[in-house]
């Protein structure tokens, strides 16, 4: 019997590990790439930002000399009905620019790309945050470009009131932004858009964008209170009708984000769980 020299026995086995970059993979290129792609898209930028334009203007400038408070001409400094409806459009406008994250995902679905993210570092928390902030950057531009209508028409109101109502006009889209991953995750991309538009319609109608919720029937205002729009456009008008503080409204928001984000997550890794 012969012995098998040393040098032939089997050398231990080198395991490399895997450096996990930091943050989930999230980085500034890569969410650089994401806003390109966004302002890339000229039909959805243009219609996101001239669609609210248009409504407030077909719906608001014949209220801009009407007083909020009397239904009679607006006293020197005092809000018009104009501007409530400015800013309702407003956040209607960054609702619809920032569910077109959804549009986009269920695009990366159907080409197979959501399924290849799978296979490098970057986690399910930081591809949401990346989406989310590409819709934020088109979200912003719909308030801006309404608010700039507003100020054109006649418009007029203190420097906070212009900056509260319009950040949160603009951050509180995060809500509608993680709405609109999560339906894209679950909807085939053909339907995405065809189930967006009525949905955010039917919620702008019943959480008081169009129509002040307090002058529907109470039923009505009882189903209004419960849907995702009706938080946000009561803080961002808030500053303008001076009403107190309501936790009820923050509440809302605060709920809905929560639920449209683990939702999105959630679907994004049953959606990619095969690779």
């Amino acid at each position: 019997m012969t012995t098998l020299p040393s040098s032939a026995t089997a050398a231990p086995v080198t395991r490399h590990s895997r450096n996990v970059p930091p943050f989930g993979a999230f980085n500034a290129t890569l969410l650089g790439i994401e806003i390109k792609r966004r302002f890339r898209n000229r039909r959805t930028l243009f219609f996101t930002i001239a669609f609210p334009v248009a409504m407030f203007l077909a719906f608001g400038l014949q209220y801009r000399d009407t007083s909020i408070e009397t239904g009679r001409t607006v006293a020197q400094g005092a809000p018009s009905v104009a501007a409530f409806i400015m800013i309702s459009m407003a956040v209607y406008g960054a609702m619809m620019a920032s569910t077109s994250a959804g549009g986009a995902v269920a695009i990366e679905r159907q080409l197979g790309w959501s399924r290849q993210l799978r296979l490098t570092p970057l986690t399910p928390v930081a591809n949401i945050a990346v989406k989310i902030l590409g819709g934020l950057s088109i979200g912003l531009l719909a308030v801006l470009a309404t608010f700039a209508t507003g100020l054109a028409i006649g418009v007029r109101l203190p420097l906070h009131v212009w900056l509260v109502a319009g950040v949160t006009a603009w951050l509180g889209s995060l809500v509608f932004t993680a709405m609109g991953l999560m339906v894209g995750y679950l909807v085939p991309s053909e339907n995405v858009m065809q189930f967006m538009g009525p949905a955010l319609a039917f919620l702008a109608f019943f959480g008081g964008l169009f129509t002040p919720l307090d002058s529907m029937a109470k039923p009505l205002q009882d189903i209004g209170v419960w849907t995702p729009t009706y938080g946000l456009g009561e803080i961002a008008r808030a500053p303008l009708s001076g009403d107190a503080f309501n936790w009820l409204a923050v509440g809302n928001v605060i709920l809905w984000l929560a639920v449209f984000g683990i939702g999105a997550a959630l679907a994004f890794r049953r959606d990619t769980k095969r690779v």
